[in-house]
C-alpha cells in the first residue's frame, strides 16, 4: 500500500513539474465564446469554458495522443516565434498557445496561421474540446433528458466517424451505462453498445 501511494505521489509531482501545454480560443459570438485546455505531459487534460471555472471537465489522452501533441509543440520550438500569417483574413477568434516547463514559459497568440504544425496542433486542441463537449452533452441527456439520448449518441457517432474524437476511453463509462439501462429507449441502448464496441476494437 505504501509503495502504491508513493507511485501515485511521484506521478502527481512529475506531472506538476513536467511540460504543460495550454490552448485557448476567444471568439465572442461563437458557442462557446471562450474555452481553454491544459494538457500535462502524462496526458491529463482539463477543459474549461470560463477562465474562472473551478470545476473543469477532465479526461486523459492516450499515451500516443499526448506524445503527438507534445511533438508538435517541439516542432514549433515551444512557441518562441510568431505564428500569425501575414495575410488579411476574417477574424476567427484569438488563439493562444502556451508552453510551460519549470522556469520556461512561452506564449504566442494568433488569429490565423499558415504554419502546418501549428494548424495540426490547433486541430488537436479543437478535437479535445469537441470530445469533451460531446461527452458532457451525452451525460447531461442521460441524466435529465432520456428522450434526447438518441440525438446525443447520434451526434457522438457522427463525430467518431469523422475522427473528431480523442481520448476515446472517456466515453466508455457513459456508453456502457446507457447500453445496460432498460429505462432508455432500445434504439439508444443499441447505439450506445455499438459505439462502445467500436471504441474497444479500435484500442491497441
Amino acid at each position: 500500500m505504501k509503495w502504491s501511494l508513493f507511485l501515485l505521489f511521484a506521478s502527481v509531482v512529475l506531472a506538476a513539474d513536467g511540460p504543460r501545454l495550454f490552448y485557448s480560443r476567444a471568439f465572442p459570438g461563437s458557442t462557446p465564446a471562450y474555452f481553454d485546455l491544459t494538457v500535462e505531459s502524462n496526458g491529463d487534460t482539463a477543459y474549461r469554458e470560463a477562465v474562472d471555472d473551478d470545476l473543469p471537465s477532465k479526461f486523459h489522452l492516450a499515451e500516443s495522443e499526448a506524445k503527438e501533441v507534445f511533438a508538435l509543440a517541439d516542432k514549433l520550438d515551444h512557441f518562441k516565434h510568431p505564428l500569425e500569417a501575414p495575410v488579411k483574413v476574417a477574424f476567427m477568434g484569438t488563439k493562444t498557445f502556451r508552453f510551460e516547463e519549470g522556469a520556461e514559459k512561452n506564449e504566442v497568440k494568433f488569429n490565423y496561421t499558415e504554419d502546418v504544425n501549428a494548424q495540426a496542433l490547433q486541430d488537436w486542441f479543437e478535437r479535445m474540446a469537441e470530445s469533451s463537449e460531446h461527452r458532457e452533452n451525452l451525460e447531461r441527456a442521460a441524466k435529465y433528458d432520456h428522450l434526447g439520448v438518441v440525438q446525443a449518441i447520434n451526434l457522438l457517432a457522427s463525430a467518431y466517424e469523422r475522427k473528431r474524437l480523442v481520448a476515446l476511453d472517456q466515453f466508455l463509462p457513459i456508453l456502457d451505462r446507457v447500453a445496460k439501462n432498460e429505462t432508455y429507449m432500445h434504439t439508444a441502448r443499441a447505439l450506445a453498445a455499438e459505439i462502445a464496441e467500436a471504441i474497444r476494437k479500435s484500442q491497441p
